[in-house]
């Protein structure tokens, strides 16, 4: 594999993890409009504000009728190149709790820390965040050379990096997600005490869901002709290690970034030897960085969603549909047997 386990940040101590008394989250409903107050206080519910969609699910499905969340994020935003507006910065403000995941967004961090928000869930306090090759010019799939920031991305270049080089992109591991899904459970039960039970009941019930899911992946993903996948958005390292994959990004951690000469050869080189069938794009971003080594190598092109949102292009409604599509889609370029 080209992924590797560092060692995690100070900040994401195993006693943080689950119970810190500050931590809540935010939920709501699929249809929350980005730009919209969480007024779900006047009706007796939770206010919550998510930065991005895999944090506005995780509230939606343990926080259930209990919450009304808004998304910082409106469907079809590219999460890492996300601006705040000074209303969106008072939302934030009047929120009875806020999830989101330092790191990911440099302006929801930001705006977190300027509204003063009591209440508020920081998604990577809630797992182990650790550090992976992100592809890119700088050092190809090189499991051995170390990490983001090595790989010429700082930690203050808004892509795909957490404190400290941790990657954060852990919602695309199944386990990891379930671990933030407790957090924000816990957080929530701390936040409304009165219906604990209903939290508490819906976490369970959430975290059966993502075993189940993790499994499908283990079984799907055990015997393949090739480990080895290409895709432009370096998102998927936790993916990889947790499944034995080799994810080799065109791009590294910035979606938009265009690869060098020297790494669309390297990538030819790399495909050939290893037997890959096909170059993976998203959907909310370009795919033409793509679509062009696939044509130099006569591969073919698929999608690999990282689930950073969902719009009608999506291939699925929500995190478990589109989870399985990039399953099935993987299943098919690696050769499962």
């Amino acid at each position: 594999m080209n992924v590797r386990r560092l060692i995690p940040t100070a900040a994401l101590a195993g006693a943080v993890a689950l119970a810190a008394p500050a931590l809540t989250a935010c939920s709501g409903t699929a249809g929350a409009d980005a730009g919209a107050s969480p007024a779900g206080a006047a009706e007796g519910r939770l206010a919550v504000t998510a930065s991005f969609y895999p944090m506005q699910f995780l509230a939606e499905q343990i926080g259930g009728d209990r919450v009304q969340v808004a998304s910082l994020t409106k469907p079809g935003v590219e999460p890492h190149d996300l601006e705040i507006t000074p209303k969106q910065t008072a939302q934030l403000g009047e929120s009875d709790v806020v999830l989101y995941l330092k790191g990911l967004q440099p302006a929801v961090d930001e705006a977190v820390a300027q509204a003063g928000v009591k209440n508020t869930v920081d998604a990577a306090t809630l797992t182990k965040l650790d550090s992976h090759d992100a592809g890119g010019d700088d050092h190809g799939h090189g499991h051995e050379d170390g990490h983001g920031e090595e790989a010429g991305h700082s930690e203050g270049d808004g892509h795909g990096h957490g404190e400290a080089g941790g990657d954060p992109h852990v919602w695309l591991d199944p386990s990891k997600y379930a671990e933030i899904a407790k957090g924000v459970g816990a957080a929530l039960e701390k936040a409304d005490p009165g219906h604990a039970a209903d939290y508490r009941k819906n976490t369970d019930e959430l975290v059966g869901k993502l075993t189940a899911l993790d499994t499908e992946f283990k079984d799907g993903l055990k015997n393949t002709a090739t480990k080895t996948f290409i895709t432009t958005h370096a998102a998927f390292g936790y993916l990889a290690e947790r499944y034995g994959l080799d994810q080799e990004g065109i791009s590294g951690v910035d979606p938009e970034s265009e690869p060098s000469p020297a790494r669309m050869k390297e990538l030819q080189e790399r495909a050939k030897k290893e037997n890959v069938t096909t170059v993976f794009f998203e959907t909310l971003a370009s795919d033409k960085t793509a679509k062009s080594l696939a044509a130099d190598t006569g591969l073919k092109t698929d999608i690999l969603d990282p689930l950073e949102g969902i719009t009608d292009k999506s291939q699925g409604a929500d995190y478990f549909e589109v989870m399985r599509s990039n399953l099935k889609n993987l299943q098919k370029a690696l050769g499962a047997k």
